[in-house]
């Protein structure tokens, strides 16, 4: 199962911000509205905006080569996509800048920050050996911003920030997929309610640290069905479909677990308030319409890597492999084997963002309604 590494490794601006830095410049911009709304990101690769970029990591779990970034940035920018990811896209529909990685040299943090890291998970032990960073570790860097923004701007205005500030969590892919990834022996030691619960356990307790700390507006996006990764699919091609059931299970397990825990949070809580996205049915939703209209295989196919479903992850110039790169990118779901396409991610960001009704919102806010919120109106 160690091979299996070789295949693959998990897991918006405005105008203004367009011309005010690109993503491999200072993150700051030359004038700063009195009022706004930032926006903090947890997660992983399919957030990760660069911060593996300045890591001690392995060349696997990192991005920031040819041809990734190809479709909008023109150059690679640390992003798993051939351009921008769904935070970005956010970013954008609220008026925000690029939000930069906090990793980033000279990175200012008055609009937020990104603290995703490609591979980190919300249990420690996730791909600990390739010195990721896990969501608890995310959560220092977050207080470190928030030190930051108090000596920046004071105390009253850093709490304003931290208040109504939206956090955006995507995280979970790699916990469920790591085990299998590095032959770990984890997921016999424990039952799959017994794991999930330690990977939505402390996700909750990172939640209820932000929220001690100021925070009230929260953003989640469950997981995509992880068995059905082109990577994964070719694992099992004496299947029907395909898919590894076992990973299929516990992608459904988690996003059940998740929802039901934001509800208790909601009565638990004070002022929290959240969205809770189906990225699961959405990327279902897609991989169905693709397959009746261009053929099963297109359809599950990666735009960027080699072999069947083009799943080896081989994309890019320093994994050593050849590979191959689809004319069009906004056709597929799948940019790599695993990660998605801007245009893939540029859906769903209209889904959650929410100005046109959708089945994919589960919570009981969009993230229009999230950040339009004032925490101090009232």
């Amino acid at each position: 199962m160690a091979r299996l590494r070789n295949f693959i490794l998990v897991v918006l601006s405005s105008q203004a911000a367009l011309f005010s830095w690109s993503c491999n410049c200072k993150a700051t911009v030359e004038v700063k509205p009195e009022k706004h709304v930032a926006l903090f990101i947890f997660g992983d690769s399919y957030v990760d905006v660069g911060n593996n970029n300045f890591i001690n990591t392995t060349v696997d779990q990192q991005a920031n080569f040819w041809p990734y970034g190809q479709t909008h940035f023109d150059s690679p920018t640390g992003r798993y996509s051939d351009g921008r990811v769904m935070s970005d896209f956010v970013a954008q529909y609220a008026n925000l800048p690029l939000i930069p990685p906090f990793l980033q040299p000279g990175a200012e943090y008055h609009y937020g920050a990104n603290f995703a890291s490609g591979g980190g998970g919300a249990l420690v032990e996730t791909f600990r050996d390739d010195m990721v960073i896990d969501l608890g570790t995310q959560l220092s860097h977050f207080k470190k911003v928030q030190t930051w923004l108090t000596n920046e701007l004071g105390v009253d205005a850093a709490e304003t920030i931290i208040s109504n500030a939206v956090y955006f969590f995507c995280i979970g892919i790699n916990d469920y997929l790591g085990p299998v990834w590095t032959d770990s022996s984890v997921l016999d030691t424990y039952t799959n309610s017994q794991y999930v619960g330690m990977v939505t356990g402390n996700v909750t307790s990172v939640i209820e640290e932000i929220h001690e700390l100021g925070g009230r507006k929260f953003a989640f996006i469950n997981l995509p069905n992880l068995g059905c990764f082109p990577a994964v699919r070719i694992l099992r091609p004496q299947e029907e479909d395909g898919c590894m059931e076992e990973l299929s299970v516990l992608a459904k397990m988690h996003n059940k677990a998740l929802f039901n825990l934001l509800v208790e949070l909601e009565y638990k809580l004070d002022g929290f308030k959240y969205g809770l996205f189906d990225l699961h049915s959405n990327i279902e939703e897609r991989l169905n319409l693709l397959s009746s209209t261009h053929g099963h295989e297109t359809g599950h196919s990666a735009c960027c890597g080699s072999g069947k479903f083009r799943a080896d992850l081989s994309c890019g110039d320093k994994r050593g492999m050849a590979y191959e790169v689809c004319e069009n990118p906004h056709e597929f779901v799948y940019w790599d084997s695993v990660h998605l396409t801007e245009y893939t991610n540029k859906q769903f960001a209209d889904h959650m963002w929410g100005d046109n009704p959708s089945p994919f919102v589960l919570g009981p806010y969009t993230l229009k309604k999230l950040f339009q919120i004032d925490q101090f109106d009232g």
